[in-house]
């Protein structure tokens, strides 16, 4: 049975316009319901709405932004930021060092949400004075905190309000952090062609671990860590949803893209919802991108060696 994420329910926007459409919060309530999740029916049946039974947008923007607030301090604390470095340091380095593309490059990272992987990445400089830093997301309440945020800070990074494949100009690096189990059926694969389509040279998507105890940590983690319910039946739901790991190679499989998985299922730590990246190059990178992971570039694996790696 399908499940569902509360906050992929309470909010709907046009997807390449952003434009915000009502949400009716009855129709949610039946949604979860019919998929067997009454707590989370609970939850969105005591969200303010109004007489014709409309969600509140500002009141559903509030609480988003408070979620979000609360998953940026979960990131600092596991170190979120160092460990996408970790990879995407080496991206770039192949990047410059094949030559196929000068600089300056940009990073885009999608559904950026309150834009911590780049403020973060803006105000560490990890990444060197030719990456241009860019955050795209649907949900204009969550750019606009993103933007403050970025002001407040003093940071030379950017966000935007819409479809991070809809931009003037194109990213170097696609990238995002926990989106890739919102794709569900076809349309996971469109996610990866749209990039592969792109001039694009690479793209690095971490999203959490497929393993049999990950819905049990997330429930641990976020029961301790999380104050709002809403953020506490998500966070579980996300580790469920997490795609398998043949599941994200197949899709990530596209014309002129090298799909690779880093740390697969059998180097994963089955007790907690580990973040691991599944990363697409343009063939002619690969080889540069093993030399700059150096002895890490062994975690790195192709399809064809994905049964061996998972044993």
């Amino acid at each position: 049975m399908q499940q569902f994420e509360i906050s992929d329910l309470i909010t709907a926007v046009e997807p390449h316009s952003g434009r915000r459409l009502p949400v009716r919060r009855a129709e949610v309530v039946r949604r979860l319901l019919e998929s067997g999740d009454e707590r989370g029916s609970r939850i969105v049946a005591e969200l303010p709405a109004d007489r014709e039974g409309v969600l509140d947008p500002d009141a559903v923007d509030r609480l988003l932004i408070s979620v979000h607030t609360e998953l940026q301090r979960l990131s600092e604390e596991l170190r979120i930021g160092e460990r996408l470095v970790h990879v995407l340091g080496p991206i770039f380095t192949a990047i410059r060092s094949a030559g196929a593309q000068p600089g300056p490059y940009r990073l885009v990272d999608v559904g950026c949400g309150l834009g911590y992987l780049v403020r973060w990445l803006a105000s560490t400089h990890a990444l060197g004075a030719d990456v241009e830093l860019v955050g795209v997301d649907l949900d204009a309440a969550l750019v606009g905190e993103a933007e403050r945020l970025a002001r407040a800070e003093g940071l030379g990074c950017r966000f935007v309000h819409g479809n991070a494949f809809d931009l003037p100009q194109a990213a170097t690096v696609y990238v995002s952090t926990g989106v890739l189990h919102h794709f569900r059926g076809p349309d996971l694969g469109d996610f990866f062609r749209a990039q592969a389509a792109s001039p694009a040279q690479a793209f690095c998507h971490f999203d959490i671990a497929a393993t049999r105890l990950a819905p049990i940590g997330a429930w641990v983690f976020h029961r301790a860590r999380m104050r709002h319910p809403l953020g506490r039946h998500d966070g579980v739901v996300s580790a469920r949803r997490a795609h398998s790991d043949e599941t994200l190679l197949r899709a990530a499989t596209a014309p002129g893209i090298r799909p690779l998985l880093y740390e697969p299922r059998g180097s994963a730590n089955p007790f907690c919802t580990t973040l691991r990246p599944v990363i697409g190059v343009r063939p002619h990178l690969e080889a540069p991108l093993r030399l700059a992971l150096g002895r890490a570039a062994r975690r790195l694996v192709g399809p064809e060696h994905l049964a061996e790696a998972i044993g």
